[in-house]
């Protein structure tokens, strides 16, 4: 059995960030993301949750996926957009099974993600987003709640 993993200085230290170790999303409809896993199905099995923290570099464009079970995203630095509006460091997104969203960063974010289940594409195109402020209304289902300052 591992023992637990410990990152501390997440949310008052952005270098606490910068020292991990993060790889480029090699899944297509996900340009400008890095992801640094925190477990996935490898640990927990087919089908099974997964939870990582991913970065978006400015203007990273993530396609429309569905979330058969649970999706919780608590955004750690920077800005996060999709069709629910804008969420900035300290919010809490909370997307229930068969919601939906395409996401965006103008200038760049940091967030903790847990799926409880993997997603799924919602198409085969990534979506065109030119003003990322304003994003398309695609039924998302999903509720977002600043928690934190």
């Amino acid at each position: 059995m591992r023992g637990a993993q410990i990152i501390s200085g997440l949310m008052n230290n952005a270098s606490a960030l910068d020292t991990l170790p993060w790889e480029r999303y090699k899944q297509p409809g996900r340009e400008g993301v890095l992801i640094h896993k925190l477990y996935d199905t490898g640990d927990t099995g087919e089908g099974g949750p997964a939870a990582a923290l991913v970065r978006y570099e400015p203007g990273a464009k993530v396609q429309k996926h569905i979330h058969p079970g649970y999706e919780l995203i608590f955004v750690l630095e920077g800005e996060l957009i999709n069709d629910a509006g804008r969420h900035p460091a300290g919010t809490l997104e909370i997307c229930p099974p068969g919601s939906g969203h395409a996401l965006a960063s103008e200038k760049g974010c940091t967030f903790l993600v847990v799926w409880e289940q993997p997603v799924r594409l919602a198409d085969a195109r990534v979506p065109e987003i030119p003003d990322a402020c304003h994003l398309p209304n695609i039924g998302s289902g999903c509720s977002a709640r600043c928690v934190m300052n």
